[in-house]
């Protein structure tokens, strides 16, 4: 299996930075090379810094993708889909690259970042920075827990990687940066908030398939395949905000971007009988981008032949 980047598997951290740039003109000269050595660099920091367990990765925008490597390309790799109805949005902001920081220290990311910043100068410009963070233990910002349903252990691989060809140890990267209405939420009575999730908001418990609302989060999430294979995605999200605004950083990382897709239409457009996913009456994305994030191989190479 080729070598994926640390950072797509990575179990939690504490800390989370984001970092979103578009290429400048005339860049996918250089950038291929430039790429690979700081997809290299990450790694090798996440050795220096295991004891806060840095972790990082690189993703290059599905809209920029045949501009840096046009000899090549995923097969399922696409631009953000976008769906909409009523009130209900999953709007597209394509940016270039995507670099994604981590670790259990504020002080590791941002020096971590600068150096980022520093080796794209001149190559690709910042456009928009994201700080996350863990809330209580793993919830997201209404109180329930995040990511319940991530897989674990060596499933997170098989979930998250392409197992096969050119670009096995890579995976489909999709982002959304969700603003939540807390002065709404915090006004539902604890059974209205238990309902629009399906599970229990302290003991996170989950609801009885039969006791589960159609409009809930779980039941237009939880999807399968006709087979009734599980669409499985893993999960790095965490909450991000300031006393002005208050939300998730959404990040799906899958083998293929089938699921994440179905699984944005479920939410949005429901089950066809009107049962679209209740949180959105609660959050609202502002941001939607797509990526592909390549196996440390497949960054060499492309270098190579830059």
């Amino acid at each position: 299996m080729p070598r994926e980047q640390g950072g797509i598997c990575a179990e939690g951290n504490l800390h989370g930075l984001y970092l979103m740039f578009n290429a400048q003109d005339g860049a996918e000269e250089a950038l291929p090379s430039v790429l690979a050595g700081l997809a290299a660099w990450l790694q090798q920091q996440a050795d220096r810094n295991a004891d806060c367990a840095f972790n990082g990765f690189i993703a290059i925008g599905a809209n920029y993708w045949d501009t840096l490597y046009p000899a090549s390309r995923p097969a399922e790799l696409k631009p953000f889909p976008q769906f909409s109805a009523d009130d209900r949005q999953a709007p597209s902001q394509p940016v270039d690259l995507f670099v994604h920081l981590r670790s259990d220290r504020v002080d590791v990311n941002h020096l971590t970042a600068v150096e980022v910043c520093r080796r794209l100068t001149g190559l690709a410009e910042l456009v928009d920075e994201v700080r996350s963070f863990r809330y209580l233990d793993s919830r997201d910002l209404t109180g329930f827990v995040d990511g319940t349903e991530n897989p674990v252990g060596s499933h997170r691989r098989q979930v998250a990687l392409v197992a096969e060809g050119e670009f096995a140890g890579g995976s489909y990267i999709h982002t959304q940066r969700y603003v939540h209405n807390m002065a709404l939420w915090q006004q539902q009575t604890l059974k209205t908030q238990e309902d629009t999730i399906g599970r229990t908001k302290v003991e996170n418990i989950e609801y009885a398939s039969a006791d589960k609302p159609l409009t809930c989060h779980i039941k237009r999430t939880n999807l399968r395949e006709e087979d009734g294979t599980k669409m499985e995605i893993l999960r790095q999200s965490m909450p991000y905000g300031n006393m002005q605004e208050q939300g998730l950083f959404f990040i799906s990382c899958c083998h293929t971007p089938r699921y994440f897709e179905t699984q944005l239409k479920s939410m949005i457009h429901g089950d066809g009988h009107g049962h679209h996913d209740h949180l959105l009456n609660f959050t609202q994305a502002v941001t939607g981008a797509a990526f592909f994030a390549p196996s440390l191989d497949f960054l060499d190479r492309a270098a190579n032949l830059a």
